[in-house]
């Protein structure tokens, strides 16, 4: 892949993360994505490059590694490899994911921690950028092994969090049972019960509609969209890939909103169902059998299902109005691109962390499709992240309706201000460019405050 910026001063920049941080695809992609992006804001804030805030933003501030050691139901020592990225903390205390999964590294968590600095700037609440977890794989294992894990991880990752420092979430992998044994373990650590993780349990200082944030916000910004051109979701239809949080949310949002979701996928295949996906029956195969979407055809006899080793990206191929990837990164491809722009596709919304290639993003963006990036149009889950740190710092609990309304108004804000950047630098409708430059002023400008540390 050839990491070139046009503009020489920002090229300059990404030949440093190159060389600085060698072997990282992930990381080299994201960073060549924001600074692709951002060269129209250089004249306008001279600063930025005086100050030299971009060398600063690519360099994590800590970068935490450190081994997990645990027993498995045999009897055998397990090992794994535990991590905290913590990027960015000029506008709050640190904050983002863990990410329990095989294919977890410094590049991929490096990637996440820091899209997710211009992510929690866009929120507009107090969030500085992090990310974390392991290479540990929950799938496959009991309740006590995960456990086993999450306690050994929490005896280390301990001493670099807390509710002012850094408040580590739920990510792929890390559900509520897998925060509730870390935040378990953290208050028998350290004799104190505190806000110090988010994604808890609604009996010990959970939110309410935490779990349906990130979907319901992504089709709350989608549905700005839509309003700014007198549309609606009503008689559209959408292809949503994965089948975790994110998408059954989004498609449960969608349908209320008036669209019918014919598509869900896994990493196995992917289910088509032309009279809409029956989000009960997609409930009670992943939340509470924990099961493979595959399973859904033999519930509902009239939808398809096709195995796909390809990442489930021949979803892609089924003609939508609307395509929601909210699987995992790069998952969809220039192919999938081509196939969906063929069939007509008017939106694509990021649901996930970076799940389209930068040579889909162009040809989308080419093809006249609105394209929302995952740092702007998922970024309720984080929000409602951070108001649910808001409820634990105030001993209260919201109702669902609070919460929503809540999420709703801050993912209106964002489309607004992303939208409302965009057309200030002159590159209208290009919501990547907008949100990059929204996110990152507000960094700049605190960065500039706070002197060079």
């Amino acid at each position: 892949m050839d990491y070139t910026v046009s503009n020489a001063y920002l090229n300059s920049v990404m030949q440093g993360v190159i060389k600085k941080n060698p072997n990282e695809p992930e990381f080299h992609q994201a960073v060549f994505e924001f600074l692709s992006s951002i060269e129209p804001v250089l004249a306008i804030r001279p600063d930025i490059q005086e100050k030299q805030i971009l060398e600063r933003l690519v360099e994590p501030e800590r970068q935490i590694m450190f081994r997990v050691a645990w027993v498995d139901d045999n009897g055998k020592i397990q090992i794994n490899r535990g991590y905290r990225i913590q990027f960015n903390s000029a506008i709050g205390p640190y904050k983002g994911g863990l990410r329990l999964h095989p294919s977890v590294n410094l590049s991929i968590l490096k990637f996440l921690g820091f899209e997710q600095i211009f992510k929690n700037s866009l929120t507009t609440l107090p969030m500085g950028g992090a990310k974390g977890g392991s290479d540990f794989d929950p799938k496959g294992k009991s309740d006590n092994e995960v456990m086993a894990f999450c306690q050994s991880f929490m005896r280390e990752l301990y001493r670099h969090i807390g509710p002012d420092l850094d408040v580590p979430a739920g990510d792929i992998g890390t559900g509520a049972r897998e925060i509730g044994f870390m935040f378990g373990q953290y208050k028998k650590i350290v004799n104190e019960f505190s806000g110090v993780l988010t994604g808890k349990g609604l009996s010990f200082g959970g939110s309410l509609a935490r779990t349906q944030a990130t979907g319901y916000g992504l089709c709350y910004f989608v549905n700005c969209l839509l309003k700014k051109h007198n549309d609606s979701f009503a008689g559209k239809t959408v292809v949503i890939s994965g089948s975790g949080n994110v998408a059954t949310y989004a498609c449960e949002k969608a349908t209320q909103l008036g669209a019918k979701v014919v598509a869900l996928s896994d990493s196995n295949g992917y289910i088509y169902d032309e009279n809409g996906i029956n989000l009960d029956v997609v409930k009670q195969i992943k939340e509470v059998r924990r099961g493979r979407i595959s399973e859904y055809v033999k519930e509902v006899h009239s939808a398809k299902y096709t195995a796909d080793e390809n990442g489930s990206k021949g979803i892609w191929t089924i003609p939508c109005d609307i395509a929601l990837p909210c699987a995992t990164q790069n998952e969809l491809n220039l192919d999938s691109a081509k196939a969906l722009v063929a069939n007509g596709v008017k939106i694509v919304a990021e649901g996930a962390n970076m799940p389209t290639t930068l040579d889909a993003t162009k040809y989308l963006q080419e093809n006249q499709v609105y394209f929302c990036p995952g740092k702007a149009a998922n970024a309720g889950g984080v929000a409602t992240s951070g108001l649910e740190m808001c409820q634990n710092s105030g001993r209260r609990s919201w109702s669902f309706e609070e919460v929503d309304n809540m999420l709703q108004g801050i993912m209106e804000n964002i489309f607004t201000n992303v939208d409302t950047t965009a057309e200030k630098v002159g590159m209208p409708d290009n919501y990547v460019a907008g949100a990059n430059i929204a996110g990152l002023l507000k960094v700049a400008d605190a960065m500039i405050a706070q002197g060079v540390i």
